[in-house]
């Protein structure tokens, strides 16, 4: 599939009172950390720190060297079973609370109105958390036809200051439509699966269009970065393959969430930020789209 230039949510590279810089090494250049503007008017980190699939006792370790790294904005959810010891590595971090941009999931299970208030005061209890900067519905589940009912509890726990925040997790464009359509409220953002082998270039100007900021997981795909073409342009920046195809997605106006539990990876994916791809880079990346999914179809998945 050929290259399709897409609007983007707006990108700013400024040091934010809300968001701290991390400080750099002495004699060390100092990377500004890029912050995307939501639609609630709500600044985010654009790149941050997943902990999809990390285990419970590597948790706390691994939010606290993604910190330490710089990162800003940490990935989780209830159904990744490792909240608690996520809430534990806020408490013991030297970073201020309120330059942590702190993201949990409504699960499958809890969707529905009362259900859904309850699934996030369970995960604000296992965070230890007195707010939370945004909450994701996890997956609409269609068969079930309740995410509307569970969008309008977000809705009301942003209303009262419990989130700042509220979007959608692997929603496609009918999703999106009903949730406005019927409460008239647009998700801030919108996590779906997206690498260069799965581009969602539809999807991405849906979503840009009803103003929502993109966010991708399983960023690398399953060996995106093994390409020739990956590595041809890593090879002749001086960068690393995955480094390469981070930054596709920072350059494309994503924001983007690795994981690892190396702390010598996250640095390498933190230095994503200092690599600059041309336009024939993006273009050539572009061009891997074949959509390959390696995860579920929101259209089907109904893991209760």
């Amino acid at each position: 599939m050929g290259a399709l230039k897409l609007p983007g949510p707006r990108a700013m590279a400024c040091p934010l009172q809300e968001f701290a810089r991390p400080r750099p090494a002495q004699g060390a250049t100092p990377v500004t950390q890029p912050m995307l503007t939501l639609n609630d008017g709500h600044l985010m980190p654009q790149i941050g720190a997943g902990i999809w699939q990390v285990p419970q006792k590597e948790t706390a370790g691994v939010v606290k060297d993604a910190l330490a790294v710089g990162y800003r904005l940490i990935d989780g959810a209830m159904a990744y079973e490792n909240e608690k010891q996520f809430g534990d590595a806020l408490r013991e971090t030297d970073v201020p609370r309120g330059e942590i941009f702190v993201t949990t999931k409504l699960w499958n299970a809890d969707h529905g109105f009362d259900a859904a208030l309850k699934g996030f005061d369970g995960s604000m209890k296992r965070l230890g958390l007195d707010y939370l900067d945004l909450y994701l519905i996890h997956w609409p589940v269609p068969a079930a036809d309740l995410y509307v009912e569970s969008w309008k509890a977000l809705i009301r726990l942003r209303a009262e200051g419990r989130v700042r925040s509220i979007g959608v997790a692997n929603f496609n464009t009918p999703h999106l439509d009903r949730l406005i359509a019927e409460t008239g409220v647009t998700p801030a953002l919108n996590q779906i699966e997206l690498h260069p082998t799965l581009g969602q270039a539809e999807m991405r100007a849906a979503d840009a269009k009803r103003g929502i900021v993109t966010q991708s997981w399983t960023p690398l795909g399953r060996g995106d970065f093994d390409l020739p073409e990956v590595k041809a342009i890593a090879a002749r920046l001086g960068a690393t393959p995955a480094q390469v195809v981070l930054a596709w997605h920072i350059q494309h106006g994503l924001s983007v969430i690795p994981k690892s539990v190396r702390k010598e990876r996250l640095d390498e994916n933190f230095g994503a930020l200092q690599v600059r791809l041309t336009a024939a880079d993006m273009a050539a990346l572009d061009a891997l789209d074949g959509g390959n999914r390696v995860g579920p179809d929101p259209d089907t998945f109904d893991m209760r």
